[in-house]
């Protein structure tokens, strides 16, 4: 089964070609968030270096968040386009459930994705035998309050952290939870997010085409915060 996966919820816009849960191309930018301008360019080129066309794909994967709103509604439009168009099956990724196949180690994987502001999008999955069980849902969360919660777990086995927030709070990470692991790659890739779609579509797993916004955009928050200094003037 050959698969077209795209991730566009972060800086890095990615592109890759796999049969089943082999990789046979994979194209990334990190240019910004112009992904509205390099997303069908990627497709586009990538297509054209395996020698496929958008006929030959059967499988459709993009990721739906967490992550950026701009860049989440761009993949997730592109891949409903071309599903509708063509009549191919498109299945939705989470970004963190992403990120946890960066990890090959069996044990306990914390996915973290800096939302700013000392807030984290988070989730934590087991790996085993090459699949990945949620073991902690995704959320968002004040990384402070994360992590103490983490540690009054008392876990068995240490954590092993992926993702942009695991770089970004490394130390406060290893205050709280010394014996944690990191991995070398943070990166949010095309390639996870098709395997993981590939596992999804073999379990008959349901994995909606919709945005998982964990919270709301800043332009709702700043909406909210104008409306209840009206209220209260």
């Amino acid at each position: 089964m050959k698969i077209l996966s795209i991730t566009t919820s972060s800086p890095i816009c990615s592109v890759a070609i796999l049969e089943d849960f082999s990789s046979i191309k994979e194209i990334s930018l990190n240019n910004g968030l112009t992904h509205s301008e390099t997303l069908m360019p990627i497709i586009k080129q990538i297509l054209d270096e395996t020698n496929l066309q958008l006929s030959d794909i059967d499988l459709l994967v993009c990721d739906i968040g967490p992550g950026s709103f701009t860049g989440i509604r761009i993949g997730i439009s592109t891949i409903k386009a071309f599903a509708d168009s063509l009549n191919i099956k498109a299945i939705g990724i989470n970004s963190l459930e992403a990120l946890s196949y960066h990890v090959k180690t069996c044990g306990l994987v914390c996915s973290l994705l800096d939302a700013k502001k000392d807030n984290v999008y988070c989730e934590i999955f087991e790996h085993t035998d090459e699949s990945y069980f949620v073991r902690r849902i995704a959320s968002f969360e004040n990384i402070e309050h994360f992590l103490l919660e983490l540690q009054n777990l008392k876990l068995a086995y240490p954590l092993t952290f992926v993702g942009n927030g695991a770089i970004h709070y490394k130390e406060k990470i290893l205050k709280y939870l010394p014996n944690s692991k990191f991995t070398l790659n943070h990166d949010l890739s095309a390639i996870y997010v098709g395997k993981a779609g590939m596992y999804h579509y073999q379990n008959e797993i349901i994995s909606n085409l919709e945005p998982l916004y964990l919270r709301k955009s800043e332009a709702e928050q700043k909406w909210e915060e104008k409306q209840n200094g009206n209220h209260q003037s």
